[in-house]
């Protein structure tokens, strides 16, 4: 197939820039990339890292740019009004089949909140120039103000705190700690399909794999926060040793493979999220207030 004129341009200077943005890694030194953020300066005996600064400049650029595409909202939305709805939307229908149409409000905002942070911190690194600016100290060291956010075990990790306690808030709040405490102390075999006394036999042995579930849960913080962290730190450091055997052109096919990359852990992350409220929120009896038809409202655990 042979592209039009326009889109061999097009091609080439896509081509172009990918190879220039590869030119400058985004935090790499001559041992290699640091696996801890550098500090850049203190506030009141606080260090202040440049994730950091990367998750505040990136997070301001973020509302501002959506506010930008997205406007006032219109009858007939404008094109940026339609790629935010479009991408809105999308998530939205992935997302409430897994937490439950009687959750899906409830938990939306958060969960789209972690994917497109987690996205834009994940993409940090990848942005043109991204590795030259920096500040050099009196001993003539350069450190760069921007490293992606989720190359610092800091950042993945307080992203898993957030999304432990959003799971316990939602479970607590809208399940209640019967369903919760049912959910990993319970019986889990059926009373219709096994015996009477086989069920009761399975009472104990449940409720002491309660303990591990328990452990499981935990683990959690340990799994979303290395997983992710593991990913992006891994990631650069490969564009860091391909920056280095060859600077141009070379590293332009890994910034487009940590393109989709970026993408996949951010997804995973929020899908794991919604999955771990879903698990209970929209488990058969998980919410008390759903009617036959399985539509009723949710309201918090006691109402009435």
């Amino acid at each position: 197939m042979i592209l039009p004129p326009l889109r061999w341009k097009k091609f080439a200077l896509l081509t172009a820039a990918l190879s220039l943005a590869a030119a400058t890694p985004a935090f790499g030194a001559e041992g290699g990339v640091d696996p801890s953020a550098s500090e850049l300066f203190q506030v009141g005996g606080l260090s202040v890292t440049n994730s950091m600064v990367t998750t505040w400049f990136f997070s301001l650029v973020l509302i501002l740019a959506v506010r930008w595409a997205a406007g006032r909202p219109k009858l007939i939305p404008t094109r940026g009004q339609t790629v935010v709805e479009t991408v809105v939307i999308g998530l939205r229908d992935t997302f409430e089949p897994i937490v439950g149409s009687h959750m899906i409000d409830r938990v939306f905002p958060l969960l789209i909140s972690f994917f497109v942070f987690i996205l834009m911190m994940n993409w940090a690194g990848l942005l043109p120039g991204a590795g030259s600016i920096g500040l050099v100290d009196a001993g003539g060291t350069f450190t760069t103000i921007f490293r992606p956010a989720d190359a610092d075990l800091n950042t993945t990790l307080g992203l898993a705190l957030v999304s432990f306690a959003a799971w316990l808030y939602f479970v607590l709040r809208y399940a209640g700690i019967g369903a919760l405490l049912k959910d990993i102390f319970g019986n889990k075999a059926n009373k219709k399909e096994v015996h009477i006394l086989l069920y009761l036999a399975l009472s104990p042995i449940f409720f002491l794999v309660g303990f591990v579930e328990i452990i499981s849960i935990l683990s959690r913080l340990l799994s979303l926060s290395f997983r992710l962290y593991g990913n992006v730190f891994g990631g650069d450091s490969l564009l860091d040793a391909m920056y280095n055997i060859f600077p141009y052109v070379l590293p332009a096919g890994f910034d487009l493979m940590e393109l989709l990359v970026g993408v996949v852990q951010a997804f995973v992350f929020v899908v794991l999220t919604a999955v771990y409220i879903g698990l209970i929120c929209n488990h058969e009896g998980g919410d008390h207030d759903h009617d036959e038809g399985g539509h009723a409202e949710a309201k918090p655990a006691g109402a009435h």
